[in-house]
Order: structure tokens, then C-alpha cells, then sequence
């Protein structure tokens, strides 16, 4: 006989990490019982959003770590299930295959540190979400396994975002209330924006990345959570910081403190020094009319709250078009170069294995030397310097987090397509104008959700803040929140439907 499930589908649909966990710590609710409402919610919702590349029986175990008896009754993420992007961090002899042809059948020997603090902390991990292969695209849309377009719940046709794209679509629906993503260009941020939810991209070096991965050669990734509500991102931020790598992973996580983030929400700022900034930056396209005019909107309001709101003047922002040249040569140049050396066959067999798109991003960094190389690492002193100079004078940078409308799914973003390939880059780089500068210059970025446009997609928000001061950033969220309000409608596809 079932049992019957701990929560209402409409209580499940809207409940947040950290009412979830204190119902586990307080035994209301058994880690089991959550495990089994998450299970179902992902199975039901599978069909119309293709959200997942695999759902476990039971939550994965990570052997190698010998958690004892009960931790997942105790600790910050109590019961909490946490679904792993099909890319990054992951759990001993779980697959991760990237999304791609190029890693079918691989299994994680070693759970990784940032997952590792979270099972600690007693978070559960149910199943696999899907990726843009090998995190590469703003569409999650893969092959490899057959065509799998990864869909939004607020409207089935539009993408979901990428490369986390499966993340953001089943904290959409509803099936959990934070999902593990990654971050190397805004994979966190867009999904989150164009799912209506909570994205942090935290600074370089505060989480650490995989094992196999060389942080030193990968200074735009950082991982963390899409999430349902501000206090669930700042959560999953204070499980992963009780918990150090070993020494000799983290090379740049020196001075790091462990953050309180969820006990700083309760003092929202009552008076922040706003920088806006709606300019193109250096793009040749423009932004949509209606995202300009939803910042701005939020900077009214904003302001008309209290706060100290001004213009950012564009000759005190970067020179654009050197961060393009920078940011390109790292994206098409130095990311795809890597993939012969991190998967170790030749160049032939790894193209073949390829979609077209990350077939062509492999083409095309043939394109960069060892001189393009050097020139982006000297380039990136300065991007950053420009960004400090800012944040000496505001205490966040508020810009949009996409400048267009959500794109149709399996559209013109999508890998999956044949495309002219610098037809494709640039509208990536068009696309990344507000997120990518944050992987540039290592900064944390929070994304917020404002509620729906004319199209009824959403539209997200985005803050830059300082270097280490992912709490400060996150009470500014909690200001903005305060001010603009907090969007309370559901999606098409949600749980609560059911």
C-alpha cells in the first residue's frame, strides 16, 4: 500500500528549504517522506519539461564519505532535496555526463567537497537534472541520448534557460525548493530570470569545484543553487561554507569565513547606495524595451523607498570591447582547447561525439594561441579594477540579467541547431552582456525575480556585489524584495496543478 505523501501539492509547491529542514529536525516530517514527495513531484512533472536526465529509486549514497546514522534528520539542509546538475560537483559513483555523447557512461569516483557539505549537512540528492552539453549554451537542449529540449513551466514552448537549465525548471514547477547549478557565464543567473526564481552566483574560490577540475584554469566557474526564495539560496551558502576542502584543492578560497547569511536576512538594509546601469555594454544589439523598463521601475521604487539610486555614467564602466576579446578567447578559445586535454582521446573522436554547435566552439578554438591567452589574463586585471573602482562607490550594481525575452526552446540558442558559428557566439556574448562580466572579474551576483512581462514570462534583476560579501549581497536582495514586493503566481506546469 502507498503512503500517502507529508504535504499538500500546494503546500510542497511553495515550501522553502529552510521551513523544510526545521519540519526534519523537529521529526514532523521523516527524510524519507520528503525523499518520496520529491520523487513524485519529478516523475509527474517530467513529461511536459524534460527537466531530468535520471530519477534514483532512492536518494544517491555517497560511500566514501561514512556519514553517520541520522545525518540526514540534522544539520542546515535537514531532509532537503537537493537534485544534482548533470555537470560539476557530484556524488561518488553517480553518472555525470556532461550533457554530452563525450562523457556517456562516466560515474564521479569521489564526491566532490561542495557536495559533500551539503550531504553533510544533511541534504538528500534524488536524481539528475539536465545541462546544455558540456554547460555551453543559454538552451538546454541535448542529443546525446536522443533530441531532449529542456522546457519553461511558465510556457512549454520558451527555453528554460542553460546550462542549468534542468535546475531552474524543477524549482519552477515547484518539484523542490533549491537545485544545484553551475555558473561560467550566467548558468545560474539566467535560468533563474527566466523561471522567476532566486539565482546567487557567489565570488571565485568561495565554493569549491570538482575534483578534477584545476580552479586556477577555470576562474569564470563557480557553483551553487538555483532556489524558490532568497532564504534558501543564502541556505544552501551557509551549509557549503561550514565545510573546508582539504587543503591543496582550494588554492583561492584563502580568507573565506563560514557566513550566517539566513540570521543576516532578518536586518534588511534601510538605506543602500544603488548604482544602475541599463547600457549596452559594448553590444551591438539592444536590449529589449520592456527589460529596460522593469529596471528601472525597480530603481524608482527603490529610490522612492529610501534608498540612494544613480546612474552609473558609462565612461566609468569598462572598455567593453576588451572585455569581449577577453571573455571570447576564454569561451571559444581556452574552454573548448580543454576538452582534448581533460577527456584525454584525440581531436577526431572527441569531435565526432560532439552536437553541432560544441562541435563548432571546438572547430573554432583553433582560432586562439598562446598569445590571445596572455592577452586575456592581462586584460582581466584591468575589467576588474573597474568593477572595484564601482563598488567603492555603490554598495551593489543594479543591471538587468538577460536583455531579451525568454527564447523560444530549440530555437536559435539552442546547440542542438546547425548555426553559422559566429552568428552563434556573438548572440551568446549579446545574450551574456549583464551576467558574463561577473565571471570576468570573479564578482558575486544575485538574481531576483520581478514578477511576469506582457508575454507573462518573467523578468529577473540582477545585483552585483563585493568581492566576499555574498551576505551583504544577499540583504540587499532582501531590501530590494522589501521594496518591490515578492511575485506570488505559479507557473503553468507546477505541482500544485496536480
Amino acid at each position: 500500500m502507498t503512503r500517502p505523501l507529508p504535504f499538500s501539492w500546494e503546500t510542497w509547491g511553495r515550501l522553502g528549504a529552510v521551513e523544510l529542514a526545521e519540519h526534519v529536525r523537529r521529526r514532523d516530517v521523516a527524510p524519507e517522506e520528503v525523499a518520496a514527495q520529491a520523487h513524485a513531484a519529478a516523475a509527474a512533472t517530467h513529461e511536459p519539461l524534460q527537466a531530468l536526465v535520471e530519477l534514483f529509486d532512492t536518494p544517491a549514497e555517497a560511500p566514501d564519505l561514512a556519514l553517520p546514522d541520522g545525518h540526514r534528520t540534522r544539520g542546515l539542509l535537514a531532509g532537503v532535496p537537493l537534485f544534482l546538475k548533470d555537470l560539476g560537483s557530484s556524488v561518488a559513483g553517480v553518472l555525470r555526463e556532461n550533457g554530452s555523447a563525450l562523457h556517456r557512461g562516466e560515474r564521479t569516483n569521489r564526491t566532490d567537497p561542495l557536495i559533500a557539505a551539503w550531504l553533510r549537512e544533511g541534504a538528500q540528492v534524488p536524481g539528475r537534472t539536465t545541462t546544455a552539453e558540456l554547460g555551453m549554451a543559454y538552451d538546454t537542449t541535448t542529443v546525446y541520448n536522443g533530441l531532449q529540449v529542456t522546457r519553461n513551466p511558465w510556457d512549454v514552448s520558451r527555453t528554460a534557460g542553460g546550462s542549468s537549465g534542468g535546475s531552474g525548471a524543477l524549482v519552477a514547477a515547484g518539484v523542490t525548493p533549491l537545485a544545484h547549478a553551475t555558473d561560467g557565464a550566467g548558468s545560474i543567473r539566467i535560468p533563474a530570470a527566466f523561471n522567476g526564481l532566486v539565482g546567487l552566483k557567489v565570488t571565485r574560490g568561495r565554493s569549491p569545484l570538482p575534483w578534477h577540475v584545476n580552479e586556477l584554469l577555470n576562474t569564470s566557474m563557480v557553483e551553487g543553487v538555483i532556489a524558490r526564495h532568497l532564504a534558501d539560496a543564502a541556505l544552501a551558502l551557509d551549509a557549503a561554507t561550514r565545510h573546508r576542502a582539504p587543503a591543496g584543492k582550494q588554492f583561492l578560497a584563502a580568507g573565506f569565513d563560514p557566513t550566517d547569511a539566513v540570521a543576516a536576512l532578518r536586518d534588511v538594509p534601510r538605506r543602500l547606495r544603488i548604482g544602475v546601469t541599463t547600457d549596452g555594454l559594448g553590444r551591438p544589439t539592444a536590449p529589449d524595451a520592456a527589460v529596460i523598463a522593469r529596471v528601472r521601475r525597480v530603481a524608482e521604487t527603490l529610490a522612492r523607498a529610501g534608498h540612494d539610486v544613480e546612474e552609473i555614467p558609462s565612461a566609468h564602466l569598462p572598455d567593453w570591447g576588451s572585455v569581449w576579446r577577453s571573455f571570447e578567447t576564454f569561451w571559444a578559445g581556452m574552454r573548448a582547447a580543454s576538452w582534448e586535454v581533460a577527456k584525454g582521446v584525440p581531436g577526431a573522436e572527441l569531435r565526432a561525439a560532439l552536437s553541432p554547435m560544441v562541435r563548432a566552439y571546438w572547430d573554432a578554438s583553433a582560432r586562439y594561441d598562446k598569445g590571445d591567452v596572455m592577452r586575456y589574463q592581462a586584460a582581466n586585471v584591468s575589467h576588474t579594477l573597474a568593477f572595484a573602482t564601482l563598488l567603492e562607490r555603490h554598495d551593489v550594481l543594479l543591471m538587468p540579467a538577460f536583455p531579451y525575452a525568454t527564447p523560444p526552446a530549440n530555437g536559435d540558442w539552442s546547440p542542438a541547431l546547425a548555426h553559422d558559428f559566429d552568428t552563434f557566439l556573438q548572440r551568446f556574448l549579446d545574450s551574456g552582456r549583464y551576467t558574463i562580466p561577473a565571471n570576468e572579474t570573479g564578482l558575486p551576483a544575485l538574481v531576483l525575480p520581478t514578477g511576469p512581462g506582457d508575454d507573462g514570462l518573467p523578468i529577473g534583476v540582477q545585483l552585483y556585489g563585493r568581492w566576499r560579501e555574498e551576505t551583504e549581497l544577499l540583504r540587499a536582495g532582501a531590501a530590494v524584495q522589501a521594496a518591490i514586493g515578492t511575485p506570488d503566481g505559479v507557473p503553468r506546469v507546477h505541482v500544485s496543478r496536480l
